[in-house]
């Protein structure tokens, strides 16, 4: 608990005046937030990260599934997840803190070579692409050492790659290692997945069949639909309706455009079909919704 409260103080006195969301440390190669109220849930595309709640408390859905994340959680992605994210406890007293750290298979690749013969936990073929655990004692200290470096400009260049070397470590012994190793191997079920997926995220726009999603993904039909499934906890063509309609929204958002565009931009060759499943997602029409969304944001 120690190793949370230091965080949290570290965290307070290096976020940017009156700033309230995510902020950026590129030395440190983390993203921080704090949030002192509680917002609309929002949906965003989660690229492979660690994640660590350090005060107050979050929820995560993916497909039907709620994953609940209070101080002291831990969460590992391991692939491109379009999820839907919400505080549930933050005040201006205790305001929502958190941390995370990018996941790149290089730096897991690498140190799976080096510890190879002493990491002999089992790995999961079929695992949904995200878990939430308490971060052990030991993760906990990796990242202090980390975050304190904040302090330190000077030697960040030398300790920063250390820290990160051994927040890795602690994830890949803790019980996320699993989903850890397979950020890290080519040719695991959950890095053929991930491929499709980002394939998905790149070409959404476009008449994608399964037959070439699994072509994509080395697999055959039935194969990619199981395992997809399995990881991503929906099926491939829900997953593809996720991130048209998320990105349908950002558009929205960003720009005045006409609605009938922007759902053709993102694959839909029915005006009505796409309203309509929008309106099923957000609750209200695409031009209503970005309206709300803008006067909501002009206020806060």
């Amino acid at each position: 608990m120690e190793a949370l409260r230091e965080l949290g103080r570290l965290i307070a006195r290096h976020t940017p005046p009156g700033s309230s969301g995510t902020w950026k440390n590129d030395a440190l190669g983390l993203m921080f937030a704090t949030v002192s109220y509680i917002p609309e849930p929002t949906q965003h595309v989660y690229q492979p990260v660690f994640a660590l709640v350090v005060q107050g408390e979050k929820q995560l859905m993916l497909g039907d599934e709620i994953f609940r994340c209070g101080q002291g959680s831990c969460i590992v992605v391991s692939v491109d997840l379009p999820l839907t994210f919400q505080i549930s406890r933050a005040t201006s007293e205790q305001p929502y803190l958190a941390l995370a750290m990018a996941l790149k298979p290089a730096a897991v690749a690498s140190l799976l070579l080096e510890a190879a013969t002493a990491d002999r936990s089992p790995v999961f073929a079929e695992a949904v692409g995200m878990g939430v655990s308490d971060a052990p004692s030991e993760l906990l200290d990796a990242v202090v050492r980390l975050a304190r470096l904040l302090d330190h400009p000077r030697d960040l260049p030398v300790l920063a790659p250390i820290a990160e070397k051994e927040i890795l470590w602690r994830l890949l012994c803790s019980e996320q290692g699993y989903r850890l190793r397979q950020i890290g191997l080519a040719d695991s079920r959950l890095s053929q997945i991930g491929r499709a997926m980002r394939w998905m995220r790149e070409h959404y726009g476009e008449t994608l069949s399964i037959e070439e999603l699994a072509h994509v993904a080395a697999m055959s039909v039935t194969s990619f639909h199981r395992h997809f499934r399995a990881v991503a906890l929906m099926s491939p063509l829900q997953y593809l309706k996720q991130i048209r309609l998320q990105e349908a929204r950002a558009r929205l958002l960003a720009r005045a455009e006409d609605v009938a565009s922007v759902g053709h931009a993102v694959g839909y060759e029915s005006p009505s079909q796409f309203s309509r499943e929008y309106k099923r997602a957000y609750g209200a029409p695409p031009g209503q919704d970005a309206r709300l969304l803008r006067a909501s944001n002009s206020k806060s």
